[in-house]
């Protein structure tokens, strides 16, 4: 069955202690750039300690040797799922990789706010859907365990092994805003496109019954 990742995406470390205490059926949580950075790494050994799993999303992208040396600080603090961007090319991938121990490693491709205007502007000229392909077959070839990409592009990636990890943010249940998402489904609708994984954060923290939602969505992947 498709895994529901709830995404705590605040700076206030209480609050999402909050969250996490709230939503008691949700295993597994995502911890960003912005809670990590100000939380830092206290956050993840907190959520550890209450037996829960930790996405680390923060995006590494440099040269190999400090990118790989990231991947194994975050492997070291039992990093669940923890990502790196494609673009950062083979030899950082293979880097990370090497130095990633029991950390799952995901490869971001396109980034869901981007659209094809959005990517024009950084000079990638080829579609979305190509460029995600060939993220994608850049990092399946470098030995990394899946990748995050909008639900939309899922189809493309029918043509790795179904153990390639499918991590898709983007996810808003029926009848909630797009916000600044790009490129969206429902949770069911990418459960049955294929997704492993699905993150979803501002439909469950900011809604007025946070666990009840969850639970919604949760139910929703379990019928789908």
């Amino acid at each position: 069955m498709t895994e529901l990742i709830v995404a705590l995406d605040t700076h206030r470390q209480e609050e999402a202690k909050a969250w996490v205490k709230e939503l008691k059926k949700v295993k597994f949580f995502k911890v960003g750039m912005e809670l990590f950075t100000a939380a830092g790494p206290a956050m993840v050994s907190w959520l550890k300690e209450q037996g829960k799993k930790v996405f680390l999303d923060l995006k590494f992208h440099d040269i190999p040797n400090t990118a790989g040396r990231a991947v194994a600080a975050a492997s070291r603090m039992g990093v669940d799922l923890c990502t790196i961007h494609a673009a950062g090319g083979p030899e950082m991938l293979k880097a990370c990789r090497e130095q990633c121990g029991e950390t799952r490693l995901l490869a971001v491709t396109v980034l869901t706010s981007l659209d094809q205007e959005s990517l024009g502007h950084i000079g990638v000229n080829r579609p979305v859907a190509e460029q995600v392909a060939a993220l994608a077959r850049l990092a399946f070839e470098a030995g990394i365990h899946g990748v995050v990409c909008a639900p939309t592009e899922l189809p493309l990636l029918s043509q790795f092994p179904r153990d390639f990890l499918r991590v898709t943010p983007g996810i808003r249940p029926a009848g909630s805003a797009a916000g600044d998402q790009k490129r969206i489904m429902t949770p069911a609708e990418a459960a049955r496109a294929g997704a492993s994984h699905i993150v979803v954060g501002r439909p469950i923290t900011q809604a007025q019954d946070p666990a009840a939602e969850a639970e919604k969505i949760l139910a929703e992947l379990r019928e789908a």
